[in-house]
């Protein structure tokens, strides 16, 4: 009947119902491009505040919750939040345990796009999609305008919202024209065969039940899962099972089963994030999906039943009267609330299946017995956590070097080389680190930054030069060590003293310079201070001690002459200490203070 209804349609009937399907598939990407659109620019607007903010929620189960439902809130999408959260594990700013609250709150805080979505389709004298389509407008303005990045990114965070509404809009608008009952053709109203073809096939599996669903169940959620899985945003789905109950294609049962599908479906980015990234941040993104699947299947089997389901959907109906697309939101932010308050007392149990499920490879581990973790390049289109990766492997490059400076030393006093291949394995681990994270930072320096990233990135260049300084001076020391055993050298009792205080000073120094780089706290600055200056005066005694056991015949001059390179060494190897503490500065928001 459908098609012979089309062949009588006339051309402008045809052109009419193509024109509805182009402005549905641009509504959706309007509202996946405002998604985006907000989510990177505040992102980009907050991300410091917002790692601080994950940071301090790792403390509490419950805060963790709220938190992951704040900045889901903010940037839309749990996905991205998700992946975010994997991103940290990744860099190791979160363990697997602490990640999981986090994951549950974000569950919730994708259900504000929902309740976005369905406000936008109520309508009212002044309508809020036209009050967001004007501030989408003077979004535009202030990033064209603005001087400063952040009026930038405001500008653009504005913008992507009104695309989130303009696109609800055009795709309620354009669902409407498909599946309205009647068009009219040659001044008459007839059928409409697009919305007669829809309406049959959802009817065929049972879009107005009633509650009567019975076999239909796996196919709506697995369809829910399938169609998030492929447009990479469940409230993209969410939007669109929203107008398609808003033309009455589908009844607000139906509906329940698609958006516990789309809860799955989600899972999918944080999925993919995960594939190449270290075993605790694939074990995040299955925590993610498991903890949506269980909730899910919790759901699912009491909705099963018509009295259960139809229950819900009468409760709905009566507290939010004629505006479905509201009760689907509810419906939404219900089912997530519920089954995170089932699930978090069974945190550790989840870590315990993702454990079991993601099982950690043998053999691939370091020099130093830890397992490597890698910068993972798909974080590179969100600079803030690939800042916080490459920070992360350049204080473990900044621990390889430091110890290989212990060992030469230790080498070099005691005359034991037996150690000198595992130097030269890790001298050769240290180069490895600076080539890496230095094309690293070439690429990412392709990526648009903020003006604060950009400081970093920058000093991140120059501290990485200053460590891999730090090991050729330990390889400097070694072959003195070399030297010293070939020769017989040894150094009096009061040479030995000298260099293992100018060596605590070192110690002290480098404890303070990898807490101030890696906290990004200048508290530490003026114990910094004092001990580099500590391993200046200590050169110069050292040299001045010398030159007066030399004229007292009590050092001999080859032992003088490592001596002497030794000092030196030592003292630049803490310039280059200050040198990474100093980098700090450029873009620390917090002034030096004293550390205790």
């Amino acid at each position: 009947m459908g098609s012979s209804l089309l062949v009588a349609l006339g051309l402008n009937e045809v052109l009419s119902i193509i024109n509805n399907f182009m402005l549905l598939l641009g509504g959706i990407a309007a509202f996946i491009v405002g998604m985006n659109m907000m989510g990177n620019n505040l992102e980009k607007a907050a991300g410091r505040h917002m790692r601080r903010l994950m940071a301090k929620a790792t403390k509490n189960r419950f805060i963790g919750v709220g938190t992951g439902a704040a900045v889901t809130a903010l940037v839309t999408s749990s996905s991205a939040t998700t992946v975010m959260i994997v991103g940290f594990v990744n860099v190791g700013l979160m363990t697997l345990t602490q990640a999981v609250s986090v994951i549950m709150g974000a569950n919730i805080g994708t259900t504000i796009t929902a309740l976005i979505t369905a406000v936008s389709t109520t309508g009212g004298a002044l309508e809020i999609t036209s009050i967001f389509a004007a501030l989408a407008f003077v979004g535009v303005l202030m990033n064209m305008l603005g001087k400063r990045d952040i009026i930038k990114y405001i500008g653009l965070i504005l913008a992507g919202l009104g695309l989130i509404f303009i696109g609800m809009e055009t795709m309620s608008a354009s669902m409407g024209g498909l599946l309205s009952e009647k068009i009219i053709s040659g001044g008459q109203a007839i059928d409409n065969p697009i919305a007669s073809a829809v309406k049959e096939m959802f009817a065929a599996i049972g879009g107005n039940s009633n509650g009567n669903l019975t076999w239909q169940i796996p196919i709506l959620f697995l369809l829910g899962a399938a169609l998030t899985g492929l447009v990479q945003s469940s409230a993209a789905v969410t939007a669109i099972v929203m107008s398609l109950a808003a033309s009455g294609a589908v009844d607000l049962p139906f509906a329940m089963f698609v958006i516990l599908g789309t809860n799955v479906g989600t899972c999918i980015t944080a999925l993919l994030s995960s594939l190449g990234t270290n075993v605790n941040a694939r074990r995040t993104a299955f925590v993610h999906f498991s903890f949506n699947l269980i909730g899910g299947i919790i759901f699912i089997i009491p909705l099963s039943f018509p009295v259960v389901s139809g229950g819900i959907a009468f409760a709905l109906q009566s507290m939010i009267p004629g505006v479905i697309a509201i009760q689907i939101a509810v419906f939404h932010m219900f089912f997530n609330i519920v089954t995170t308050l089932i699930l978090l007392p069974f945190q550790k149990f989840l870590v315990k299946l993702a454990m079991f499920v993601v099982r950690e490879k043998k053999g691939v581990r370091t020099a130093e017995g830890e397992e490597d973790e890698t910068l993972d390049y798909r974080m590179l289109k969100t600079p803030a956590i690939a800042i916080g990766q490459a920070r992360k492997q350049i204080v473990k490059m900044g621990k390889l070097a430091f110890e290989n400076y212990k060992l030469s030393l230790e080498m070099l006093l005691s005359g034991d080389l037996s150690q000198i291949d595992y130097f030269n394995q890790r001298e050769k681990h240290i180069n490895e680190y600076n080539h890496y994270i230095s094309s690293y930072l070439v690429k990412l320096s392709l990526e648009p930054l903020s003006q604060t990233d950009e400081k970093k990135l920058s000093s991140f260049y120059h501290v990485t030069s200053d460590l891999e300084r730090i090991g050729d001076y330990a390889e400097n020391i070694v072959e003195y060590a070399q030297t010293a055993v070939k020769d017989k050298i040894t150094f009096s009792e009061h040479a030995v003293d000298e260099i293992r205080q100018m060596d605590l000073h070192l110690t002290e120094l480098y404890k303070n310079v990898e807490m101030t780089f890696e906290k990004i706290d200048l508290s530490y600055m003026r114990k910094i201070d004092e001990e580099e200056q500590a391993t200046d005066d200590m050169c110069t005694t050292m040299q001045e001690s010398h030159l007066r056991r030399l004229n007292e015949n009590r050092c001999t001059p080859e032992a003088g002459a490592i001596f002497l390179q030794l000092a030196l060494n030592m003292e630049r190897i803490g310039d280059h200490m200050k040198n990474i503490s100093n980098s700090v500065k450029d873009y620390a928001h917090r002034q030096p203070s004293v550390h205790k």
